[in-house]
């Protein structure tokens, strides 16, 4: 019979993606048995982060500051807002070193299946960034999924709306990929050729 504290700890490890029961039950004998330094290293880095980390009151990505240094930088392009998913997605769009404007990272995706929807999304916050008087264009970075599409469909009705001038990432980007796994050539390429949302 497995040890509850066992046990709770390879339930505790199925939380992460892509990580099903023998995973994590590989995972936790590992670390018991082989690497009980790691794990207490894995333990104090988690509590660091929790504690540590939080969300950029600017753009909403992850940061130990109130104001990421992207945002709080004076060399970036404050009137170019890049709407993106996730922080790993705007990660990769800072690869390209083809856009140097500023982000929004929307933490999610317009999903009615999982329950998200743009009330979820917290769009109010965004559009207060959108119409600050700053920003004159807002480029679509979402995925090229059909909750990304979605998504990009949902904003660029709202953002047209206000008068905001709305471009799209150009199809560079396969249909159905994730910009984590889109090489930066291709989504610098992608970035170079986007279009307004009507065209």
């Amino acid at each position: 019979m497995t040890p509850s504290a066992l046990e709770g700890l390879i339930q505790a490890l199925r939380c992460l993606p892509g990580v099903g029961p023998k995973s994590a039950q590989r995972m936790a004998y590992h670390l018991l048995q082989h690497d009980r330094k790691g794990a207490l290293q894995l333990v104090a880095a988690l509590n660091n982060a929790l504690e540590g980390v939080r969300h950029c009151q600017r753009c909403n990505t992850f940061s130990e500051q109130d104001i990421c240094d992207r945002c709080s930088s004076p060399k970036r392009d404050a009137s170019l807002l890049c709407i993106v998913e996730t922080p790993v997605d705007m990660n990769m769009m800072e690869q390209t070193l083809a856009y140097q404007g500023l982000y929004y990272v929307l933490m999610g995706r317009v999903s009615p299946l999982d329950g998200m929807g743009p009330r979820q999304l917290g769009l109010e916050k965004l559009m207060e960034r959108v119409l600050d008087g700053v920003v004159k264009e807002v480029v679509l970075a979402t995925n090229y999924t059909n909750e990304g599409e979605a998504t990009a469909h949902y904003l660029s009705t709202l953002l047209a709306e206000k008068g905001i001038r709305v471009s799209r990432l150009a199809r560079g980007v396969p249909v159905g990929g994730e910009l984590e796994f889109v090489d930066p050539g291709t989504l610098a390429q992608a970035f170079r050729e986007r279009r307004t949302v009507d065209e």
